[in-house]
C-alpha cells in the first residue's frame, strides 16, 4: 500500500506539478486520505510499520550520497557561519515561541527541526528519536510545506528590492527556504549563479542533520531518564543511520560515482522517502490533528518569518 502511493506521489510531483511539491507532502497527503475515507486494513499495519522505522532509516542514511564535502566548501567559510547561525538561531527560537503558544513540546521539536533545516526530511529524522505521535509528525510537514512554499514564491520578488547581488540572493534562499526543491525553485529565478549557490549551501543545510538527531537523542534520552527517576547515563540512543549518514558524505567526497548511478540514488532514496511518509500517512487520524488547533500554524508562520529575517541580516551584514 505505501510503494503504490509512494509511486502516485514521485508521479504527480513530477508531471502535476513539475518537482515543485515535494512527493513527501503529497505522499503523506495521499496516505491521510485513504486512512480517513476507506480505512487502514490491520494486515497492512506490520508492514507499515517496518516503512516507519527501517526504511526510514535507510533512506535517510541514503541522503549522504547526495552531498560532497567539496560542494560545502564552496559556500565559504563566511556563509557556512551565516547557515549555522541561522540553523540554531531558528532552532531556539521556534522552542521559544512554542512554550510561549502552549505548543506541545514534540510537535514544537518537530517544527523546528523542520523549519531550521531541510523540511519534511528533517522532521522523520528527527522523529525516530524524540519519538512523536504520527499525527504531530504529520502536522509539522504540512506545516513547513506550506510556509516553504509560500516562500518559494515570495522570495524571486525581493532580490531587486533588497539589493542583494546573485551570490547574497542564492545564499539566502538556501540558507532559509525549507525543502531543496523549493530552494532550487526559487534561487534559479535570479540566474545560474544564485541558483547554484542556494542548491550548495541548502545541501550545507542537510549535512547539520546529523548533528542535531545526535543532540536531539541524547536530550530526548536524559529527559526520558529523569521523568523515570533513572539515575546513570546509560541508554542514550546511539543512531546508527545517522552515522552512516555521515559515512556516506565521506564515501561520496571521495569517489567519483558515474551519472546514471546518482541519478538512480536520488530516485531511490526519494522512493523511500515517499514510502515512509505514505506510511505515517495511513496510520494518521485526522481527528486527532483537529485536535492541535490552529497554535502550531502560528508557530510555523513565526519560525518561517524569523528564520527569513534573521539570515537576511546576517548575509547583508557579512557582505
Amino acid at each position: 500500500m505505501a510503494g503504490g502511493i509512494a509511486i502516485l506521489a514521485l508521479l504527480a510531483s513530477s508531471v502535476l506539478f513539475s518537482g515543485i511539491v515535494s512527493p513527501l507532502f503529497i505522499a503523506m497527503g495521499l496516505g491521510i486520505v485513504v486512512r480517513n475515507l476507506v480505512g487502514t486494513p490491520g494486515a497492512a499495519l506490520p508492514g507499515l510499520k517496518f516503512g516507519l522505522r527501517r526504511i526510514l532509516r535507510l533512506a535517510v542514511m541514503l541522503l549522504g550520497l547526495q552531498l560532497t564535502i567539496a560542494q560545502i566548501a564552496e559556500v565559504r567559510w563566511a556563509g557556512l557561519l551565516v547557515i549555522a547561525l541561522t540553523l540554531v538561531a531558528t532552532f531556539l527560537f521556534t522552542i521559544w515561541a512554542g512554550r510561549a503558544l502552549g505548543v506541545e513540546r514534540k510537535l514544537t521539536e518537530l517544527i523546528a527541526s523542520g523549519t531550521s533545516i531541510c523540511g519534511a526530511s528533517a522532521i522523520i529524522a528527527v522523529n525516530t528519536v524524540i519519538q512523536a505521535s504520527d499525527e504531530d509528525v504529520s502536522y509539522a510537514i504540512a506545516c513547513v510545506t506550506v510556509f516553504g512554499s509560500i516562500a518559494m514564491f515570495v522570495y524571486p520578488l525581493l532580490p531587486g528590492l533588497l539589493h542583494l547581488a546573485p551570490h547574497a540572493y542564492g545564499l539566502w534562499t538556501g540558507a532559509s527556504i525549507h525543502e531543496v526543491a523549493q530552494v532550487i525553485a526559487a534561487a534559479f529565478q535570479d540566474g545560474e549563479t544564485a541558483g547554484h549557490i542556494g542548491t550548495l549551501a541548502k545541501l550545507s543545510r542537510v549535512i547539520m542533520l546529523a548533528p542535531a538527531v545526535v543532540t536531539l537523542g541524547i536530550l530526548a534520552s536524559r529527559r526520558s531518564r529523569s521523568e523515570s527517576g533513572e539515575a546513570g547515563t546509560t541508554g542514550t540512543p546511539l543512531p546508527y543511520f545517522v552515522l552512516g549518514f555521515v559515512a556516506l558524505v565521506g564515501l561520496n567526497s571521495v569517489m567519483v560515482f558515474p551519472p546514471d548511478v546518482s541519478r538512480w540514488t536520488i530516485a531511490f532514496t526519494a522512493f523511500l522517502l515517499s514510502l515512509s511518509l505514505a506510511a505515517m500517512g495511513l496510520e494518521t487520524d485526522v481527528r486527532k490533528l483537529r485536535a492541535r488547533g490552529l497554535r502550531p500554524v502560528v508557530l510555523g508562520a513565526s519560525a518561517g518569518l524569523f528564520i527569513a529575517a534573521f539570515s537576511l541580516t546576517l548575509i547583508k551584514f557579512t557582505s
